[in-house]
């Protein structure tokens, strides 16, 4: 439930199309509902400007299908995030209007018209293929909070000058997330090339010392560029909500 549903609620009262105890019924598990094993926050979107979001991994479909249910039923549009295909397609089964993505892992569902509420454009940059899921959650994230958003794959510092064939469109952003495994070095250069918010993200892709990511999110929490600022291993999902909070300032 977010600010334009409870003013509707509240015109409705006002207007008298709506009675007190109708308007309470809305309101009855607000701003939490106890599914036993969940409790799901529905005053977040209220709150925080975003609503709940739906960690997929370590989760049952029971258990998903019954979160889902119930944000369903306040008309809160629904991101699941960490959601393996096999699991999808079981919630897919009971909600089939969702839309899956698969390189993301996440799963969406829309009760209602996406608000745009960024005032630019978040680009999304991976170094390389293999860190394209992480950077696919940012952007799924990104777009589902509300924001324009763009992407460049594959990128790296092995071949510097992909990345510099898209200056124009690096400048053009208002927020840039750059997603990187192996050593972590391409936020570095990014941030030495742009005057905008830099938001990375270290993935676990690399050989053996790299330390599943360790190498790469050291490496971006020792960068020399300034405005740089750095998420937890494989956290595209905490680097998109970031970066749309900074995008609506």
């Amino acid at each position: 439930m977010n600010s334009n549903h409870i003013k509707e609620l509240l015109d409705s009262v006002q207007r008298g199309v709506t009675t007190v105890d109708e308007a309470l019924e809305h309101l009855r598990h607000f701003p939490s509902q106890d599914l036993d094993c969940a409790q799901v926050d529905h005053h977040r979107e209220l709150r925080q400007g975003m609503p709940e979001v739906i960690f997929g991994a370590g989760k049952s479909v029971e258990q998903i299908v019954r979160i889902m249910g119930a944000m369903a039923d306040k008309g809160t549009n629904i991101l699941v995030t960490r959601l393996a295909a096999d699991k999808a397609h079981e919630v897919l089964a009971v909600f089939p209007a969702a839309s899956y993505h698969g390189e993301a892992r996440c799963l969406t569902l829309e009760h209602h018209p996406l608000e745009q509420r960024g005032k630019g454009e978040i680009l999304v940059v991976s170094a390389g293929t293999s860190d394209i899921p992480v950077a696919s959650e940012a952007l799924v994230t990104a777009g589902f909070l509300g924001n324009r958003t763009s992407h460049v794959y594959d990128v790296g510092v092995a071949g510097i000058h992909r990345l510099l064939a898209r200056r124009e469109q690096l400048a053009a952003a208002a927020v840039i997330i750059v997603v990187a495994g192996m050593e972590g070095a391409l936020p570095s250069v990014v941030g030495g090339l742009v005057d905008k918010p830099v938001i990375a993200v270290p993935t676990s892709v690399g050989y053996g010392a790299s330390f599943g990511g360790i190498a790469a999110l050291l490496g971006m929490l020792n960068s020399c560029a300034s405005g740089v600022t750095v998420v937890n291993i494989d956290n595209g999902f905490g680097a998109a909500c970031a970066a749309s909070l900074i995008n609506r300032v």
